[in-house]
C-alpha cells in the first residue's frame, strides 16, 4: 500500500456528528470555537499533525475565508465517503447547518463574542492518546532519512523489525504508533510476524530496517491477516471490541512498514509502538479479504475514465465490520457494493472524489450481514488527464501498477467475521482463504503465492491430494522456493507418499538458513533411524532458532538414539525451560533421568507429564515401574491399572501389573 502526504497551507478538520449552532449572527466564542475545539483542534494545535493551529480567535480569523471555501466545497473536513444507509462510525461530515454557520460568522464580520462564553481550551496529550501503554517497543536505532529519495519520486519505504519482549502469551486490545517526526511520515502500517522471517530480511539489508513496501510474512499454521493496524496523520487509536484482541506469543515481532517523505534535508526518525493488553483472550476471529485487479492497471496518458473491477463470491455467511479502500493519486471514483443472493444490492463504500492524502479505514456502526453466495464487487475509475489536479504528472504519462505513489493501485480490503466460527471442525476462515486464492488464480494463473496459500488452505481442511497438486503448481512457478518444498515434504511425509527427503534437500540447498526445513528434515531422518544425519540437521535447527523448544526436544531424542544420555538430558532441560507445559518433553526427560539412575527426579517428570496429559498409558506404565523400583507397590499398581484402562492391550503394563500383585 502506497500513499503520499503533501504538507501545504491546508488544514485537517476532524469533524464528526452534528453540533447545534446558532442560525443567525454566530460569534466565535459561543458558536465557532466549540466546533473547532471539538472536531479540529486534535490536529490543529501547536504540536499537532496539521500545519497550523486553530485554538485562538486570531488563528481562525486570519484563515476564515479559506475555512469557508474548503468547507463549502467539502474539501474539508477530510471525509471521503458519500452518505451510506449503513452508517459509518465516527463520521466526520459537516452538516449543511454547520457550513452555513461558518459563512454567517464571516459575513457578520467575524465577531469574537463575549469572553465569558469562551470555553476552556482543549488539552492534548502529546504522547500516548490512550494513556501509558502496558508495553512500549521502540526502533532499536534511529533511521537516517535522506534529503531526497532516488528513483521513487519523493517516497522512502522502509520496514523495521521490533521484537515484542513478552515471556507469555498476551492479547492486544489496542496499538498506538508514535511515528516520531510526523512531518516525515505519510503513513505507517504494522504487520505481525510470528516466525521471525523478517529478521532474516533485516539482517540482509545494511542499516536499520529493510526496504520495500509489499511485505510477505510466513506462518507455521493458518493465521490470516485479521486486523487493521495503521497510523496516519490525525488518526485515533482503535480499541478492539471485547473478544477481538489479537494474540501475541513469545517470539512475535512487529514489522513497522512506514512510508516516509523526505523534506529536502537529512533527518532522523525513531518510532515507538505502544501495546495495550487485554485480560480477555481472543474469542472472535475476523479476517481481512482483499479485492483488487492491479494486473489490469495500464492507464494511457490522458485517459479520463479508466475502469478497474473485481468481484468475489462469499463461500460462507459473514458480518462485514469495516472496509479500507486504496488507490493512488489518479484514483477518482471508488465504489464497493455487495449483491445478495436475492438480487438486492448493498452499497459498502462510495467515494466520488478520491484523495490519497485522506485515506482511512471505515468501520460500520453496525456490522453488515452478507449471506453465503453474496457477490462483493469493486469498481474503481482513474483520471489520468491533465484536468485532474491531483495528477502527479503535469504532462500525463502512462501509469502502471506499482509501489511508488506515482504508480497506481486499486484495492478494497474487507474485514469480515464468519457467522459460524468453524465448519466441520475447520476454522471457517479457511474456506474464505480458499475462495480468495481461487479467485486470484482466475486473474493470475501463475501467481506463486496464490498457489501456495491455496495449497495450505486445502491441506488445513484435509483435501491433501489437491493440496499436493497446488504445492507442485507453486513450485512450477518458483522451483527454488524453500517454504514450498518444505511444506510439500511435510505433507508427503505425513501421508507416507512421494519423496519428502528430496524436497527437504532442495529446500536446504535453496535456503540453508531455513529453520523449518532443517527441523522437519531432522525429524524425518530421526524416524528413519539415520541418527548421524539427523543430528546434523537438528543441531543446525537449534543454532538457527535457539529458543525453539521443539528443536531442543528433537535434538535430545537424537542424542538418546546415539547413546549420549548426558547431552540428551541437557537438551530436554533446555526444552522445558522454553516450554514447561509440553508433556512429551517431560516424559522424554524422565526416561533419560531414569537411565541415569536418578529415579526420584524421573518420577517427578513423569508425574508432571501425566498432570499435563493424564491419558498416556505409556507414562502411567513407566511411572508405575519406577514406583515399583522404590517399593511403592500400591501406587505402582494404581498406575499399571490406569494404563490398562486407557489401553487394555498394553502388554508391558499387563506384565508389570502381574509382577506387582505377586510382590504385594
Amino acid at each position: 500500500m502506497k500513499k503520499r502526504f503533501i504538507t501545504q497551507l491546508l488544514f485537517f478538520f476532524c469533524l464528526a456528528g452534528n453540533i447545534v449552532v446558532a442560525q443567525t449572527s454566530p460569534n466565535f466564542n459561543q458558536h465557532i470555537t466549540p466546533l473547532l475545539n471539538e472536531y479540529c483542534a486534535a490536529c490543529h494545535h501547536p504540536k499537532g499533525s496539521a500545519p497550523f493551529s486553530l485554538l485562538t480567535y486570531s488563528d481562525a480569523k486570519k484563515r476564515a475565508q479559506q475555512i469557508a471555501e474548503v468547507t463549502r466545497t467539502r474539501y474539508m473536513p477530510p471525509w471521503l465517503p458519500e452518505p451510506n444507509p449503513h452508517k459509518i462510525a465516527d463520521e466526520r461530515r459537516l452538516s449543511e447547518a454547520q457550513i452555513k454557520s461558518i459563512q454567517q460568522w464571516i459575513d457578520a464580520g467575524m465577531p469574537e463574542g463575549n469572553a465569558k462564553d469562551l470555553p476552556p481550551a482543549p488539552r492534548f496529550n502529546e504522547g500516548w492518546q490512550l494513556g501509558k501503554p502496558d508495553l512500549i517497543v521502540k526502533m532499536p536505532e534511529a533511521f537516517d532519512v535522506p534529503a531526497e529519495s532516488r528513483n521513487t519520486g519523493n517516497d522512502v519505504f522502509r520496514n523495521f523489525v521490533l521484537p515484542i519482549p513478552v515471556t507469555s502469551t498476551k492479547y492486544i486490545r489496542a496499538v498506538e504508533i508514535l511515528p516520531g517526526n510526523k512531518q516525515l511520515v505519510h503513513h505507517a502500517n504494522l504487520l505481525i510476524d510470528r516466525t521471525g522471517n523478517a529478521r532474516r530480511l533485516d539482517a540482509a539489508d545494511p542499516g536499520p530496517g529493510f526496504g520495500g513496501m509489499e511485505i510477505t510474512t510466513e506462518a507455521d499454521s493458518f493465521d490470516p491477516e485479521s486486523h487493521f493496524l495503521f497510523w496516519k496523520p490525525g488518526s485515533v487509536p482503535f480499541v478492539e471490541p471485547p473478544g477481538m484482541a489479537w494474540r501475541c506469543d513469545p517470539g512475535t515481532d512487529l514489522i513497522l512498514n512506514i512510508h516516509l517523505q523526505p523534506t529536502g534535508k537529512p533527518e532522523k526518525i525513531q518510532a515507538e509502538i505502544g501495546l495495550y493488553f487485554s485480560e480477555q483472550s481472543q474469542t472472535i476471529f475476523p479476517m481481512l479479504v482483499q479485492l483488487e485487479h492491479d494486473g489490469s492497471l495500464d492507464i494511457p496518458a490522458g485517459k479520463k475514465d479508466f475502469v478497474v473491477t473485481d468481484e468475489f463470491t462469499l463461500p460462507i455467511d459473514v458480518d462485514l465490520l469495516g472496509v479500507y479502500p486504496h488507490a493512488h493519486y489518479i484514483g477518482k471514483d471508488l465504489f464497493g457494493a455487495a449483491t445478495l443472493p436475492d438480487g438486492k444490492q448493498i452499497q459498502l463504500i462510495h467515494i466520488k472524489d478520491w484523495d490519497l492524502n485522506w485515506q482511512a479505514v471505515f468501520k460500520y456502526e453496525q456490522p453488515i450481514f452478507l449471506p453465503k453466495g453474496s457477490v462483493v464487487k469493486m469498481r474503481y475509475s482513474y483520471d489520468n488527464s491533465a484536468t485532474n489536479p491531483r495528477n502527479p504528472n503535469t504532462t500525463p504519462k502512462r501509469v502502471l501498477s506499482g509501489n511508488n505513489s506515482t504508480d497506481e493501485m486499486g484495492h478494497l480490503w474487507l474485514q469480515v467475521l464468519p457467522r459460524t466460527p468453524t465448519i466441520n471442525g475447520v476454522d471457517a476462515r479457511v474456506f474464505l482463504q480458499e475462495a480468495v486464492m481461487r479467485r486470484r488464480l482466475e486473474k493470475y494463473p501463475n501467481d506463486f503465492t496464490a498457489h501456495f496459500n491455496l495449497a495450505a488452505a486445502l491441506q488445513t481442511r484435509g483435501a491433501n491430494d489437491d493440496a499436493i497438486l497446488e504445492f507442485q503448481r507453486a513450485l512450477a512457478v518458483q522451483p527454488d522456493d524453500a517454504a514450498a518444498h518444505t511444506n510439500l515434504a511435510v505433507l508427503l511425509q505425513s501421508l507416507g507418499k512421494g519423496d519428502p527427503l528430496s524436497h527437504y534437500q532442495q529446500a536446504i540447498r535453496a535456503r540453508p538458513d531455513y529453520f523449518n526445513a532443517r527441523y522437519n528434515f531432522g525429524n524425518l531422518l530421526l524416524g528413519q533411524e539415520q541418527v548421524a544425519e539427523a543430528l546434523i540437521q537438528l543441531r543446525e535447527a537449534v543454532r538457527l532458532q535457539p529458543n525453539d523448544a521443539g528443536a531442543h526436544n528433537s535434538l535430545g531424542a537424537a542424542f538418546v538414539m546415539q547413546g549420549d544420555v548426558a547431552a540428551a538430558a541437557e537438551q530436554f532441560k533446555q526444552a522445558l525451560q522454553l516450554d514447561p507445559n509440553n508433556a512429551d518433553t517431560h516424559s522424554n526427560y524422565a526416561a533419560v533421568l531414569a537411565n541415569q539412575g536418578n529415579f526420584s527426579a524421573a518420577i517427578q517428570q513423569y508425574e508432571e507429564a501425566l498432570r499435563l496429559n493424564p491419558n498416556s498409558a505409556d507414562n502411567h506404565n513407566e511411572l508405575g515401574a519406577l514406583l515399583g523400583r522404590q517399593r511403592k507397590i500400591p501406587e505402582a499398581i494404581q498406575h499399571f491399572e490406569q494404563a490398562l484402562k486407557l489401553n487394555p492391550n498394553h502388554a508391558a503394563a499387563q506384565e508389570n501389573l502381574q509382577r506387582a500383585r505377586r510382590i504385594k
